[in-house]
């Protein structure tokens, strides 16, 4: 288990008979109170396809009634009653020959960075670009690995947005996200790339919007959502 920032943890688990994932699955993780109490929450998976083994990264919500316990009290050797690895609409597969454009808000980083890891792991050799909307560095998940991705993978280009503080030195100032600012850091619509955006749901529905605008095929953007009312910020 190792902490990304304050209040987001990526697990690694063992699911006995488990035979790989695909690169943007989910899984289902169900607690159970002692007083017979279930709650059920959804979790990206964050690893390339690695047979038994799997890895959620999981951002604790205040309020929430898993993520708390799955960041703060989840012990190496306890056990999980989980479902899945399930989905297979917003996947990304090694044989999809498409340049490919993620776009993560937040924690929506997490099921892009699945696909990320397993076109590094790949002989597929098309282009990949993230571009990462943050309210802060700190907010950052998977920093040191985008850094050196970036820096040394001539597969993956990273961009960032912060929408509320930068990192010391950074040419710009933080500011909300907007369809000028996207459509600057990502592939252009002329290059037909297969889009996959996740974030909270405003997030989502905006940036769409704007790809649909911008003549991006329909067709071509995959969204993922996660629950709030958060949005372009």
């Amino acid at each position: 288990m190792v902490p990304e920032n304050a209040t987001t943890r990526t697990i690694r688990m063992r699911v006995d008979g488990l035979m790989g994932h695909l690169a943007g699955q989910h899984i289902d993780i169900r607690l159970t109170a002692e007083d017979g109490y279930t709650a059920i929450r959804s979790y990206s998976v964050a690893s390339a396809s690695t047979g038994e083994h799997l890895e959620i990264t999981v951002d604790e919500l205040p309020d929430g009634e898993v993520s708390p316990y799955l960041v703060r009290e989840l012990s190496v050797g306890d056990q999980l009653e989980i479902r899945g690895p399930v989905g297979g609409w917003f996947v990304w597969r090694p044989s999809n020959g498409h340049r490919v454009q993620l776009i993560g808000g937040g924690s929506g980083v997490v099921p892009l960075m699945s696909m990320i890891r397993a076109h590094q792991a790949s002989n597929n050799g098309s282009p990949f670009r993230l571009l990462y909307s943050l309210r802060s560095p700190d907010a950052s998940i998977y920093s040191d690995e985008l850094r050196r991705l970036d820096q040394e993978s001539a597969k993956l280009m990273v961009d960032y947005v912060y929408t509320r503080s930068t990192p010391e030195g950074w040419p710009a100032t933080p500011a909300r996200l907007t369809a000028d600012t996207l459509l600057g850091k990502i592939f252009p619509a002329e290059v037909n790339p297969d889009v996959f955006v996740c974030g909270q749901t405003v997030f989502v529905e905006t940036v769409a919007d704007w790809l649909v605008m911008a003549g991006y095929s329909p067709e071509s953007i995959k969204t993922e959502r996660f629950g709030g009312t958060g949005g372009i910020r």
